[in-house]
């Protein structure tokens, strides 16, 4: 939602490359990237992505949303573990480094089934939630591209 939030903002589309296993997006020196392989393998999209367009780990954000988080909260890492979310993992593997900057959008735990809980659509009453937590996490990015990535976490976090 978010990375579909910032192309409309860009004004660029995302086109299927199949050589990347992604949708992919680019506006000036911003790429961005959709995997289109399961979550779990993010990595296989990401990593040759980055190596094509000579992009260091410390230079990506991956951004991933979060259950142990409260619905909204936002969370930016420079690195760390991948805290038990797989797509992450994949990533952190594929680059051989868990230095990879990443941001956490809240998603609130599960009141049903994980699954339907991270795949299914939020609620009309979180409805409101969801789109302050994507306005700010818009100006979070802006603030990390802008100031760097200390300053987003010391303004975000």
């Amino acid at each position: 939602m978010l990375l579909d939030r910032l192309a409309t903002r860009e004004r660029v589309d995302f086109r299927v490359e199949k050589s990347w296993q992604a949708e992919v997006a680019r506006s000036g020196d911003l790429l961005l990237c959709k995997p289109l392989t399961y979550m779990n393998l993010s990595g296989q999209a990401v990593r040759p992505l980055s190596q094509f367009y000579k992009i260091e780990p410390s230079q990506v954000l991956v951004i991933l949303d979060d259950m142990a988080l409260p619905l909204g909260k936002l969370r930016f890492r420079t690195n760390g573990s991948a805290g038990g979310h797989n797509g992450l993992a994949s990533v952190i593997e594929h680059f051989g480094t868990p230095a990879v900057p990443r941001l956490r959008i809240g998603i609130g735990g599960a009141e049903r089934g994980v699954v339907d809980h991270v795949l299914g659509r939020f609620a009309l009453e979180e409805q409101p939630a969801v789109e302050q937590s994507l306005d700010r996490a818009l100006e979070a990015i802006d603030c990390a591209r802008t100031r760097g990535l200390e300053a987003a976490m010391n303004a975000y976090n």
